[in-house]
């Protein structure tokens, strides 16, 4: 479900927090911090997906307290529920590592209910929703592209639901871009996620990795580094711009089965995407540098295997 680039991402961001420990980093430290990192992202996207399925189960509500009125019109006791019947959001909610992570993080807890009923308002009176509900048939798409419709039109570009994820959650201006990727690729292949557990025993031993040897060679790889911030202005380099320069030349020179034009390009958009204007272009030329240098000088070992992207 992560990506790598997504672990990236995490361990990126655990590094840029150890840099600010005075005292130094004690055994075991910046892997907890990974671990924290991970398991929050893992309670905001069980939290994004709670909250589609409670939208579309509003619909049941909204028809009793329609019906439960002293005097209801014709409209209150004929309030379409088809969305309450959806049949992506039953698989959802069948799914019992979903069970699992609502009974464990209890979302409902920190659901906002007037803010809940606003947005399944705004989805009724959506044309989209009209012609959703008067189509007499369920298809796949169309039951997937409902829920979808709720997250990417009526969530996130609802502000006072961002105000309320962030204030939920901490973490959610690192992870905002990240999560509409991450529910947008579940919405189209639910059947293989694990709730509990968002990374894979593969892509868990890749962060654990790639975080333990940064740490570990962060002189080594500061020493390839160094020499080639002569051609650029010391004092404007981020140190963002650093730590991503050292995890590029770590999986250069210890992870076999990555790509070093897969390194390059993915640290790139890492630049551009967290640090300076500058960054994209900085990490480009320094990164390519010292490829080629290893590279002429027979330091980077690459094995092909199948899976070895990104």
């Amino acid at each position: 479900m992560i990506s790598r680039r997504n672990i990236r991402v995490k361990v990126m961001q655990t590094l840029y927090s150890m840099e600010s420990i005075a005292d130094g980093i004690k055994p075991g430290e910046a892997t907890g911090v990974l671990t924290k990192k991970i398991e929050q992202s893992r309670q905001i996207f069980t939290y994004l997906i709670y909250f589609i399925t409670e939208v579309a189960r509003y619909s049941e509500t909204d028809a009793r307290h329609k019906a439960s009125k002293h005097l209801p019109t014709t409209a209150d006791l004929n309030v379409n529920t088809k969305i309450a019947g959806n049949e992506l959001l039953w698989k959802i909610l069948e799914n019992e590592s979903f069970k699992k992570a609502i009974a464990d993080s209890k979302p409902q807890h920190l659901l906002d209910e007037e803010l809940l009923k606003k947005i399944y308002q705004q989805l009724v009176l959506s044309p989209e929703y009209t012609e959703y509900i008067e189509e007499k048939s369920r298809n796949s798409k169309t039951e997937k592209d409902m829920l979808e419709f709720i997250f990417s039109n009526l969530m996130l570009p609802n502000e006072d639901f961002i105000n309320h994820v962030e204030e939920c959650f901490i973490q959610w201006d690192d992870d905002a871009e990240m999560m509409n990727q991450l529910v947008l690729n579940y919405l189209n292949k639910p059947a293989h996620t694990n709730f509990t557990d968002i990374l894979s025993k593969e892509k868990r031993d890749f962060a654990q990795d790639l975080l333990t040897t940064v740490i570990d060679k962060k002189e080594l790889s500061m020493e390839l580094i160094k020499p080639k911030l002569k051609n650029w202005d010391a004092d404007r380099i981020a140190s963002l711009d650093l730590i991503i320069l050292q995890m590029g030349v770590c999986e250069f020179l210890f992870f076999e089965t990555i790509p070093t034009k897969v390194t390059i390009n993915e640290y790139i958009d890492l630049a551009k995407a967290y640090s300076t204007i500058q960054s994209g272009q900085f990490v480009n030329g320094m990164l390519d540098n010292i490829h080629k240098e290893l590279s002429a000088q027979n330091k980077i070992t690459k094995k092909t295997y199948k899976n070895s992207t990104i």
